[in-house]
């Protein structure tokens, strides 16, 4: 294996031309293929962004890919992936990695087998501003986390996506499409999560799209559209998570954690920047920004302004690792553990009783402003 690994990414829809985008900031990787179940979409991409396209068995019977990026629809994660390690690639997946803690222990017990490494996204907590959080935890800002609160809310994906069908079906809902990124950032500030509890709904039982071509078509609602959520951490922490896609508007912040000496409020976890606002006992608020991190610095510009995107930051990380023989923090222990908490989640809405997580995983190690900088070209 050379120094530059070879990425092949399967599933060319909208959220391929960020990878295709990105992975170039990054050393030690090079996008050299991609395929998708729809051939014309891999043609459309290749030829956008200078690649070949393959099919999805040529592509991972190719000798120069060692790393398949699975960019699929959520049901399709783990059949691709498994498919991936017989090949015997490593595989960097969107997430949610899987959708059942069953098959993501599958997923575990055949990447350990073939000595293969599986991550997955989301890494936006790798972003200067969850970054510059965990300093001010890891630095003792504000004492021990004791609680907290999480928001994400908005009404739903049927206002501007195509096809949502999927977000509503089992597999779907905002807890498996918006929760990795706000459990993705808990455990990098505050750690595992120990037990959890949950009331789940949905406001209706149908949606109508609203975008073309498909607009006034309803669709079914078979997955809860209203989720909140208690999650009690091993470190003795209790934080409440509301994802909901049955909100028109609230002025909840995203993510703010209650210590014994002082409050944190922490942007979108679904972004790689924003404010950081440090509160002490005094009550005295200190607006801080993470865009002297490296992956805090705005490179895009979008419908808010300029923003720090840096998606690939994961896959990169995970790919010097795989050099280096270390950890990496976007690592499927770490990704199988958001899977549990998830889907307990949902069971415990159904059944009415706390779930206990019996996977095992740790804090990410921090990702400091001058290794973050020796990850870029």
């Amino acid at each position: 294996m050379t120094d530059t690994l070879g990425v092949g990414i399967i599933g060319c829809g909208n959220i391929s031309t960020t990878y295709f985008k990105l992975v170039p900031l990054f050393k030690g990787l090079e996008v050299r293929a991609c395929a998708d179940m729809n051939a014309q979409a891999a043609e459309t991409r290749a030829k956008e962004y200078g690649v070949r396209a393959e099919t999805v068995e040529g592509l991972l019977a190719a000798d120069d890919i060692d790393i398949v990026v699975n960019l699929t629809i959520p049901d399709a994660h783990w059949p691709v992936t498994k498919a991936a390690l017989v090949a015997g690639k490593h595989v960097y997946s969107e997430k949610p990695l899987a959708l059942t803690l069953e098959d993501g222990k599958a997923m575990q017990d055949l990447a350990k087998s073939k000595g293969l490494k599986v991550g997955s996204a989301p890494d936006t907590f790798l972003g200067g501003a969850h970054q510059l959080a965990r300093k001010l935890i890891d630095d003792g800002k504000i004492g021990k986390v004791a609680s907290g609160t999480c928001h994400v809310m908005s009404h739903g994906m049927e206002h501007w996506h195509p096809n949502p069908e999927f977000f509503f079906l089992p597999g779907g809902g905002p807890i498996l499409d918006l929760g990795p990124y706000y459990i993705a950032n808990l455990v990098n500030l505050v750690g595992p999560v120990k037990r959890v509890a949950a009331l789940t709904s949905m406001a209706t039982p149908t949606r109508t799209i609203a975008c073309e071509p498909r607009v006034g078509e309803e669709i079914p609602v078979k997955t809860p559209t209203n989720i909140h959520a208690l999650l009690e951490f091993e470190n003795g922490a209790t934080i409440t998570l509301s994802a909901s896609w049955d909100v028109w508007a609230h002025r909840h912040e995203n993510m703010e954690l209650y210590g014994t000496e002082g409050s944190l409020y922490v942007p979108d976890p679904n972004f790689f920047g924003g404010e950081v606002i440090l509160t002490g006992k005094d009550g005295t608020a200190e607006t801080l920004n993470g865009d002297d991190h490296p992956f805090g610095i705005p490179n895009q510009d979008h419908d808010r302004g300029k923003m720090a995107n840096y998606r690939a930051a994961g896959l990169a990380d995970m790919a010097l690792a795989i050099a280096e023989g270390r950890d990496y923090r976007c690592s499927l222990d770490r990704a199988l553990h958001a899977v549990e908490v998830m889907t307990a989640i949902l069971k415990s809405g159904e059944t009415g009783a706390f779930v206990d997580i019996t996977t095992p995983c740790e804090r990410p190690a921090a990702l400091g402003k001058d290794e973050a900088q020796a990850m870029l070209k």
